[in-house]
């Protein structure tokens, strides 16, 4: 029941979608301009770099904010499974934002948020994952690229950080945590399946922080 207590609260964070907010305040719907995606990079490409930065903060914090109501509500009574409910709270707080209801279940696909829960559940992983990133962005400048590969980075530091028994859980636990990540990692490349495609074909968009993007497609 817990887990699904978690899920929820992050679900209901992840329904604040920055960048469909920021596209009501220019009187429009992001899903309609740009890759048709509801976050940071197509906010940033949409509307600019101010839009992109409020877009990448709010999908950061909302997520970030789930995991904390989490540890707030259930630190003392399930200190020994924390982490694995935290994660529970972050994934919702994804599906939150992938799949709001009111949107049609049309939002974004979750690496904003995702970097929020990383940030929150283990600030290890987090500056690991960001030299994975800005290591791939200054060699290639593809920011679907760069983000799929700090997620699954992100999955493989979890497990070797879970073996060395940095969590603190026992063996069940811990491997269930592992699948939940897991499964985050899978939707993270489903959504991105269209990215994958193009940066296959040589057709994928690049972005420079100088404001320059490739415009190969959109």
């Amino acid at each position: 029941m817990e887990r699904l207590i978690c899920l929820v609260i992050g679900y209901v964070c992840g329904l604040f979608q920055t960048s469909y907010i920021i596209g009501r305040m220019h009187k429009t719907d992001i899903r309609e301009h740009g890759s048709g995606n509801a976050g940071t990079t197509n906010a940033l490409r949409t509307f600019g770099k101010k839009a992109g930065a409020i877009t990448l903060l709010g999908d950061l914090l909302k997520c970030m904010i789930s995991i904390w109501i989490v540890r707030l509500l259930f630190g003392e009574k399930y200190g020994d499974i924390l982490p694995l409910l935290s994660l529970y709270a972050g994934a919702g707080c994804i599906l939150g934002h992938n799949f709001p209801f009111y949107l049609n279940f049309k939002g974004g696909k979750g690496v904003a948020a995702s970097v929020g829960m990383i940030l929150a559940f283990d600030i290890r992983i987090f500056l690991l994952c960001a030299i994975v990133f800005f290591g791939l962005f200054f060699a290639a400048h593809y920011v679907s690229l760069c983000s799929l590969c700090a997620y699954a980075s992100a999955l493989i530091f979890m497990i070797v950080l879970g073996q060395m028994g940095y969590y603190g859980m026992d063996r069940a636990h811990t491997i269930e945590m592992y699948i939940v990540m897991a499964a985050l990692t899978a939707m993270a490349f489903y959504r991105h399946r269209a990215n994958i495609q193009r940066l296959v074909n040589g057709t994928e968009n690049k972005i420079f922080l100088g404001g320059k993007s490739g415009k190969k497609k959109e």
